[in-house]
């Protein structure tokens, strides 16, 4: 990391404004590698630089990544005039200044869907993951409206494998879909995996063959599983590991 002025950085650590800064190395042992500092614009870098504050060492953002098992009735964005929004449900260790401007969704979930959201700062990863070059699967767990036969199954199967035409939704155009893969659960339910991303995608390849989702959780993207553990509302930092399976 390239030096930055001590009081920009610990601003973004939430630690107030810059002003709020100069009036806090008079108040509050400030260390830098051992030496008491009182200079606010000093230049240093993070990745480097033992920073001290009242006896505790402060551990700069790297790049953050967490996933949530997003609940209903919970919009995907960071603001909402009417409704709770899932940056409601972190912690406000992760309101910081730095963290509200910088930490943001891979994708998103409609508001009636549950599970695996993804939030981070990594913008690079984040491309990776929604570039529809990257083929990037994602599975959902879908409840359907009506029961499905086999001989209905196998059709749905194959149109879904094929590349379905969806019709359009709202103000989105119609279009045919890439290939995808189904695993029927019973007459009524399955798990769809999808290598694409477009609105309300999943809802509209069921009404394309004739059916109504009632109810779909995302389960996986890549080879990143939703951890069961989460309960609704949930999440967890993920490790180098989970990483490994999500861009695999």
């Amino acid at each position: 990391m390239a030096k930055e002025r001590l009081d920009k950085l610990l601003s973004h650590e939430g630690f107030g404004s810059r002003k709020d800064i100069k009036k806090m190395l008079r108040s509050r042992t400030v260390l830098i590698n051992g030496k008491q500092i009182f200079d606010s614009s000093i230049q240093v870098d993070a990745d480097k630089d033992a920073i001290i504050i009242d006896g505790k060492k402060i551990d700069f953002h790297k790049n953050i990544y967490l996933m949530m098992n997003k609940p209903q009735h919970v919009v995907s964005s960071s603001k909402d005039g009417e409704h709770q929004t899932v940056f409601d449900l972190l912690d406000e260790s992760l309101q910081t200044p730095y963290l509200i401007e910088k930490l943001h969704l891979v994708g998103r979930l409609d508001m009636d869907t549950e599970g695996l959201l993804l939030f981070t700062t990594d913008g690079e990863l984040t491309h990776r993951l929604i570039s529809p070059k990257s083929h990037i699967s994602k599975t959902y767990f879908c409840g359907l409206e009506h029961a499905e036969p086999e001989n209905r199954q196998t059709e749905i199967a194959k149109l879904f494998k094929d590349g379905i035409f969806v019709g359009p939704d709202d103000n989105e155009p119609g279009f045919k879909c890439q290939s995808a893969f189904i695993e029927w659960k019973n007459e009524k339910s399955a798990l769809l995996t999808i290598y694409e991303g477009k609105y309300h995608q999943v809802k509209r390849m069921f009404t394309a063959v004739g059916n109504k989702i009632v109810y779909l959780k995302r389960i996986s993207m890549g080879n990143l599983q939703l951890d069961e553990n989460l309960s609704l509302g949930e999440y967890k930092f993920l490790d180098d590991a989970d990483l490994q399976k999500l861009i695999i």
